[in-house]
């Protein structure tokens, strides 16, 4: 039997004349994850979408899949004829590869083509029925069953289903937009990016280095986090800004207690430059409030005053050890706890103003020739392309130009 998956939406099925088009991005990053297995089909359907493997390694797949937003859930699903013995019959091969001991399980039928012979509860009950007369040690329940048979009667055959696997919930990455990931070395940014992807939003990450300050590896270690990010949404932008002489200024000449505020006024300027460059919508950080200094809400009021740009703090609400918990999860934290040194720690003075005021803050800055700075540092970002993989952009475009 050749294996297919169906993928099934989830959030995606409530969207109502524009749900096309997130089908289609949710498609287009189905093919991103898969583009080393060309032979894949693609085929979206009213509530679902079949991938026809066509020789490809289901495991991979199956791994990969896991991790795309859009998905709600998914199956390798086995098409046969509407023949019922037939059914029954791959149906006991199916079930004879797992382990039923001791399980429950549930037949949930679909009838998609009403003109078929029987109805669903007549299949649920024939099959079920089938089941138990095959595995002794097996038990039928309603709710919550260990082994949920999917049984879906098409016009061009039944599709059967033994397992289910969890997706990644959410919105297909690019359909809310883009935005500015503010991506720093440590802990909270990557979470703030990965939650950002869950809701849609193709991010960009910028990164700010301050060599000699900031080292090469600590520069990599914000590269390899991004690299992490892909494998939920795809290739990211990867964008560096040297901030080695707005550092130094800033040091030189700005209060002590005042250096981290201007400092993110500055980063923050920046990014919103970048960001209106390369047409993004939202700038996304990993604040978490009043978990440092510049997080309080005193300083984020002084921070955000040079942007009418919305910044979003995916993070902000939550506490340290919940944010630990998701960089575990999405397998940042390691990565993240590394001792390099980042432009937030160098320069850090002993005591930052945790209720900064707008007016010093304003004041302040004012003693910096701002835009030359800001403008300096925007010419001379470096941006690269992180894709988690060793790929090429010309293969990328060939597979999109085919992609459904």
């Amino acid at each position: 039997m050749e294996t297919h998956i169906q993928i099934r939406f989830g959030e995606l099925s409530t969207k109502g004349k524009n749900k096309k088009r997130f089908v289609q991005q949710l498609a287009q990053n189905v093919r991103m994850v898969t583009k080393d297995h060309p032979q894949i089909k693609i085929k979206p359907e009213h509530d679902s979408m079949l991938l026809d493997l066509n020789g490809a390694d289901e495991a991979i797949i199956i791994e990969r899949l896991q991790h795309v937003f859009g998905i709600q859930n998914f199956s390798p699903v086995y098409l046969v004829s509407r023949d019922l013995d037939e059914v029954k019959r791959v149906l006991v091969e199916l079930l004879a590869k797992m382990e039923t001991a001791g399980k429950t399980f549930k037949i949930a039928t679909r009838r998609a083509d009403h003109a078929y012979e029987h109805d669903t509860t007549f299949m649920n009950a024939e099959l079920g029925a089938t089941v138990l007369n095959a595995f002794p040690g097996i038990s039928v329940k309603m709710k919550q069953p260990d082994i949920l048979v999917r049984v879906d009667i098409k016009t061009n055959g039944i599709m059967l289903s033994t397992q289910t696997y969890q997706g990644a919930g959410g919105l297909p990455v690019g359909s809310s937009g883009r935005g500015m990931l503010m991506l720093s070395g440590g802990i909270d940014s990557p979470v703030a990016g990965y939650l950002a992807m869950k809701r849609g939003v193709k991010i960009e990450a910028v990164h700010f280095h301050s060599p000699p300050y900031t080292s090469p590896q600590a520069l990599q270690k914000a590269k390899d986090l991004a690299a992490k990010l892909t494998k939920f949404g795809g290739e990211i932008q990867f964008i560096e800004v040297p901030f080695t002489e707005i550092q130094e200024e800033i040091k030189e000449k700005i209060p002590a207690d005042y250096l981290m505020t201007i400092t993110r006024r500055m980063m923050l300027r920046i990014t919103d430059a970048i960001r209106a460059e390369r047409k993004g919508l939202a700038i996304f950080n990993g604040e978490s409030l009043a978990q440092v200094a510049s997080q309080t809400l005193e300083s984020m009021i002084a921070i955000n005053d040079v942007t009418t740009t919305p910044i979003i703090r995916p993070v902000a609400t939550m506490d340290k050890l919940e944010i630990i918990d998701l960089a575990q999860k999405i397998d940042t934290f390691d990565l993240s706890v590394q001792p390099f040194e980042d432009c937030c720690t160098i320069f850090a003075p002993p005591s930052p103003k945790t209720k900064p005021h707008l007016d010093k803050a304003r004041r302040f800055e004012a003693i910096l020739d701002v835009e030359p700075l800001v403008a300096r540092a925007v010419a001379g970002i470096v941006i690269s392309s992180i894709t988690g993989r060793e790929d090429t952009a010309s293969q990328d475009e060939a597979l999109f130009s085919n992609l459904l």
